[in-house]
């Protein structure tokens, strides 16, 4: 069964939806993505590009194609920097950035990549003390 799922960056902006189901859930921790993510890794979603509508804020999508990468790509919202989805270089494929989406994906993610990259705080982070809110 497909479901549309809808997304937004911070700022509200940029906003779409995106049929499903999607393909894949990955989490990648590689270098570039570390960066670009600002954390241990970039949670990304994948479909194919013709599952995108766009809502609005489009004209605000800026794009990064970094000159010596195959694939890496990034898209974000030029007024609040969030991340949004974007077509693949050779545009076979889009992939969404989780955290831009608003609703429930209704996929799980199956696999970390680029493992052997994650950051040396990672392992230790996962055990650290959990909280609801800002800890007092």
């Amino acid at each position: 069964m497909s479901k549309t799922v809808s997304g937004s960056c911070l700022c509200g902006q940029v906003k779409c939806s995106v049929e499903g189901p999607f393909q894949r859930f990955f989490q990648c921790h590689c270098n570039r993505c570390q960066k670009k993510a600002g954390t241990a890794f970039a949670a990304l979603l994948f479909t194919t590009p013709d599952k995108l509508t766009w809502v609005s804020g489009k004209e605000l999508v800026k794009q990064y194609d970094l000159p010596e990468a195959e694939r890496f790509r990034n898209a974000f919202c030029s007024s609040c920097g969030s991340q949004v989805p974007y077509p693949s270089r050779d545009n076979s494929y889009l992939v969404v950035p989780a955290g831009f989406l608003d609703d429930d994906p209704e996929i799980r993610p199956m696999a970390n990549i680029f493992w052997q990259e994650r950051p040396a705080w990672f392992d230790e982070g996962k055990q650290a003390t959990c909280f609801d809110a800002y800890p007092s």
